[in-house]
């Protein structure tokens, strides 16, 4: 059934306002994707706050046109049957939930993605931060080498004393 007129502007609102919030907006194609399989993407990804949507890529390209941030960018990738994955919170969530995805279902291909900047990025660039670890397990890498060098220094401090204390105890027996 054909969307009315102001469905679909309303289509186009919704499209407008998920870009502006988005962290990163992926873009994978997706024929020869069963329903039943999109389905339990869209489930995987709600878990991690992203949020998938099958879009008409007309009105993409109309929500990307209306806005001033991302009228200059490419939409010639835009062909075929897309759907689009954005995600408020965190900037590598939608690549990995795709990508993971895609494992099991070899259907799903990157086209691209929409930053926040308003560029395009390539299926090349996405697939590239789709393999990064999660913004908090980079925060936890960056905290657990921030330190070791202190834990470092108190296990050796700590060796040292209690080699001064057997030298100790074995000069009084």
């Amino acid at each position: 059934m054909a969307l009315t007129k102001a469905k679909k502007n309303e289509v186009v609102a919704n499209v407008s306002e998920l870009l502006a919030e988005s962290k990163l907006t992926v873009v994978a194609e997706y024929k020869g994707t069963t329903v039943k399989a999109i389905q339990s993407l869209r489930k995987d990804a709600k878990e991690n706050g992203t949020k998938v949507s099958v879009i008409k890529n007309r009105l993409v390209i109309k929500a990307i046109e209306s806005s001033g941030k991302y009228k200059d960018i490419d939409v010639s990738a835009l062909k075929g049957q897309l759907l689009y994955a954005f995600n408020a919170d965190d900037e590598v969530a939608p690549a990995q939930v795709l990508n993971n995805f895609a494992k099991t279902n070899p259907s799903i291909q990157f086209v691209g993605a929409i930053t926040p900047e308003g560029n395009f990025m390539s299926a090349d660039e996405v697939k590239a931060l789709a393999v990064l670890p999660s913004r908090s397990e980079l925060i936890a890498q960056v905290v657990a080498t921030l330190q070791s060098p202190v834990n470092d220094t108190m296990n050796a401090l700590s060796g040292n004393l209690h080699a001064l204390l057997d030298g100790i105890e074995a000069k009084i027996a």
